[in-house]
């Protein structure tokens, strides 16, 4: 509507330019895992819809967030790296004790996780605009987690713990009974309003397309096909972030496996509702 196109290649310039053109100050990784178990968690145990102990390790670490430009104060507990492209902060304190308001269409309104995720770091620098060796654009990014409930259950559970995990784990896949992984991207920023675009896979698709999934390990599984995939096809690219790679040559491998990819617009805001 705009008059302006994306990129075909992986030039960082051009997309950098992009997202500065349509004003983009935020971007959340913004998901809402609704699958649920015949069995609901017990007490003592830890249940996920994927890996429990790399939740456990992520959700232990000190939040990260790509910093962007526009933003005008600094976090309480903040840091900044003393190595790397200096895109982002953290925070001294867990993601998994870090809650951030995010929305994707079907949910709306949600408090998740700032879940520490690479991308937040990758994204940030990808996005980033110079001139005269000065930043002068760079959008805020982070993870924005709303896990299957019973895994938040176990979040809680765990900081009643003093973030000693429990002593069991559970998995949940041939037993999930109904719900989707709802994953994508949410941009804010532009006048238009907020706008996501991501995967909606349900159980049961996910179920019909590969055996022995669930919803978020095939959308997971995906992705590393895509990336194996892209690798044999560019032996000699060395070691390359995800965001330097053709997205199209991505999305033509994991696109059968994603569900329903669609975008919707919004008038959400992170101040919806605040006194």
């Amino acid at each position: 509507d705009c008059g302006l196109r994306p990129p075909r290649s992986g030039d960082r310039t051009d997309w950098a330019r992009l997202s500065q053109q349509l004003e983009i100050k935020v971007i959340h990784i913004a998901e809402r895992d609704t699958q649920l178990a015949d069995a609901r968690k017990r007490q003592d145990e830890f249940v996920n819809t994927w890996s429990v102990s790399g939740f456990v390790a992520e959700g232990l670490q000190p939040a990260e967030l790509g910093w962007g430009t526009h933003e005008r104060h600094w976090p309480e507990n903040a840091g900044r790296h003393e190595f790397g492209c200096d895109s982002a902060i953290y925070l001294n304190r867990p993601g998994a004790s870090t809650r951030v308001r995010s929305w994707t269409p079907l949910e709306g309104p949600y408090e998740g996780f700032l879940i520490t995720h690479s991308e937040a770091i990758s994204i940030s620098d990808h996005l980033t605009v110079e001139r005269d060796g000065e930043v002068v654009y760079r959008p805020t990014v982070h993870y924005a987690y709303y896990p299957c409930d019973d895994a938040v259950l176990s979040l809680h559970e765990m900081a009643g713990r003093q973030w000693r995990a429990q002593s069991q784990a559970r998995i949940i896949r041939d037993d999930v009974q109904s719900g989707m992984d709802e994953l994508g991207v949410l941009l804010m920023g532009n006048p238009r309003g907020v706008y996501w675009y991501g995967s909606r896979l349900t159980i049961e698709q996910a179920r019909d397309l590969v055996p022995y999934n669930n919803a978020t390990s095939l959308q997971v599984a995906a992705g590393v096909l895509a990336g194996m995939v892209w690798a044999v096809r560019n032996p000699d690219a060395g070691i390359v972030e995800p965001d330097d790679i053709d997205h199209e040559a991505v999305l033509e491998i994991a696109r059968p496996y994603l569900g329903e990819l669609t975008g919707a617009y919004g008038d959400w805001t992170p101040l919806d509702g605040r006194e």
